[in-house]
């Protein structure tokens, strides 16, 4: 018999609560309340929930702070933020951390239920953080290799990307070669001790100026280096190269 897909929702909102749960309940999936984050990671202690379901705005811990911690404990676990207020400092801190995506209160159910759906399929992407610290670009990434399935960090630093790294074990780090204060180089060699078996795709707008820091990361085995601005289509077949790599 096919175990049921779990789901936790996390609302100090214990109607929308019920709500959400009596209509997923309904779909088949198996589904968990906690009215504050201390439950939700109470919770999430216990079980590894497929999905979660986190109201941004709570009392006493905030959904992104809740998440963080969930994340460490849980960090297969498909986070989706909902909110109801304009907390956009929330909502980009949660997407930087990998949150897979914001829904808006009041919930259109359908949009719910086509969210799980997507994200069931992301389960077969992998874990990309894409560095730079221009979130135009970094926006734009995320939103194109999410819709493919990957679950998608950012981090406009590479020290945050080295911290992030820390954190989660990604499959994929797409790197700028210019940052603010340490370069991608740098990034890319501090990551690779963390993780040795990380494959990173350069990136830069700059060849001369980059070319020999490009040249330094290729021969520490940087998979390639691509030319703002980037050409989509072969980002995503090299993405596409790699994630099937590295689960034969």
């Amino acid at each position: 018999m096919e175990e049921k897909t779990s789901i936790l929702i996390v609302d100090d909102n214990i109607s929308l609560c019920k709500t959400m749960s009596f209509i997923l309940k309904r779909k088949g999936y198996d589904v968990s309340i906690a009215k504050d984050g201390m439950e939700a990671l109470s919770r999430a202690k216990d079980d590894p929930y497929d999905f979660i379901f986190m109201d941004i705005k709570m009392p006493l811990m905030n959904g992104v702070e809740t998440y963080k911690r969930i994340k460490k404990i849980r960090p297969d676990s498909i986070v989706i933020m909902m909110t109801a207020y304009a907390v956009d400092e929330l909502i980009q801190e949660a997407i930087k951390e990998g949150a897979y995506g914001i829904l808006y209160k009041p919930l259109d159910m359908d949009n719910v239920l086509s969210l799980i759906e997507k994200a069931r399929e992301s389960k077969e992407g992998g874990f990309i953080l894409v560095v730079d610290d221009d979130p135009g670009t970094t926006l734009t990434l995320r939103n194109i290799l999410s819709k493919r399935g990957n679950i998608v960090g950012i981090a406009h630093m590479g020290e945050e990307a080295i911290s992030l790294a820390h954190e989660r074990e990604y499959d994929v780090i797409i790197i700028d070669m210019k940052l603010p204060t340490i370069n991608g180089l740098e990034t890319y060699l501090a990551i690779k001790k963390i993780d040795p078996k990380i494959v990173a795709i350069m990136m830069t707008g700059f060849p001369q100026e980059m070319g020999d820091l490009v040249e330094a990361a290729l021969t520490k085995n940087a998979y390639t280096c691509l030319y703002k601005p980037l050409d989509i289509d072969l980002l995503l077949k090299l993405i596409d190269n790699i994630l099937k790599l590295r689960k034969e």
